[in-house]
């Protein structure tokens, strides 16, 4: 019979992060307040950005967009995973399998080109700063914007039109919490070797070529930290662009743990602990790291309980 390019399964089954019934409750509850903090902090950040006109700068910008790429992140991947581990047997649909791959692909592609967009704003700020306005005017950002999402779809159809186009005969139990692109090319019973290729080319593109992007950024940056006699503004510089550093260095790594290897060095179970760290503890460590040990915020919120309270 031919097949085509029609997938035979209509839906799949999604093992979950462990297989250990003991400790499926406590894990429950563990990633279900990791999502309520990640959606308190992240909607809370959107909130307090967009009601504060002191923090519509270029900064705030770029990190309202985060946290709403982390918000809508999270929500795509957690609430599966929590049916995870009370349900005997996780299904999912082969229409939502494809969804949940767009989206997870989407998502983590933006805040992969965000985080870019922010070290280059750090960088302006810090090395250009009086160029600092023209340089990051309201169009440029809203051009900066467009092309992290646009980079995200391009790269996300990549991935997804590539899955489309292999099937699925029998096996249909996916060993993980989520439909990644990883675990459903194991069960493929078509050749998938244009999708590894794909992987490769995509995912090393958005690893090295952000990363380098970073590096560089931040060469310059530490160089005029450095030149910087007070004190106070080299502790303030190095606070900003620590809490930068951290997150990248937490999301980049995991995803190139995750993807940029031969298939026989890492077993799945090692890659969904790996795949953790970046589609659910990096969204609740992004509010926490970037905004709540920031004084700006702190006033802004400050102003924002206080008109609360005498409204």
């Amino acid at each position: 019979m031919d097949i085509g390019n029609s997938s035979l399964v209509a839906e799949f089954i999604l093992v979950g992060l462990t297989t250990y019934s003991e400790i499926q409750l406590p894990l429950f509850f563990l990633f279900l307040g990791i999502y309520i903090v990640t959606v308190a902090g992240n909607l809370g950040l959107v909130t307090l950005i967009g009601l504060n006109s002191y923090l519509h700068t270029p900064m705030y910008y770029f990190l309202f967009n985060l946290s709403f790429i982390d918000l809508c992140y999270s929500s795509v991947i957690t609430p599966k995973l929590l049916v995870n581990f009370v349900s005997k047997m996780n299904t999912i649909s082969y229409a939502g399998c494809m969804t949940q791959l767009f989206f997870y692909c989407f998502f983590v592609n933006a805040e992969c080109y965000v985080l870019v967009v922010m070290a280059y704003d750090r960088y302006v700020a810090i090395c250009k700063p009086l160029k600092y306005t023209v340089t990051m005017s309201p169009q440029i950002c809203s051009l900066l914007a467009v092309i992290v999402y646009v980079g995200a779809f391009i790269a996300t159809w990549a991935h997804t039109g590539c899955m489309l186009r292999l099937t699925f005969c029998d096996a249909n139990t996916i060993n993980h919490y989520m439909c990644d692109i990883l675990p459903l090319l194991e069960l493929s019973c078509t050749s998938t070797h244009i999708n590894e290729l794909v992987v490769l080319i995509v995912v090393g593109f958005d690893v090295s070529v952000p990363s380098l992007t970073i590096i560089v950024s931040y060469s310059f940056i530490l160089s005029s930290i450095l030149r910087i006699r007070s004190t106070e503004g080299r502790s303030k510089a190095f606070s900003t662009c620590s809490s930068h550093i951290i997150v990248v260095s937490i999301f980049f790594g995991s995803g190139a743990f995750m993807y940029l290897h031969p298939s026989s060095v890492l077993s799945m179970d090692q890659g969904k602990v790996s795949t953790v760290f970046y589609t659910i503890v990096v969204p609740m460590l992004n509010p926490l790291i970037y905004s709540f040990r920031n004084k700006e915020v702190k006033i802004a919120l400050k102003k924002s309980l206080s008109r609360k309270s005498f409204s």
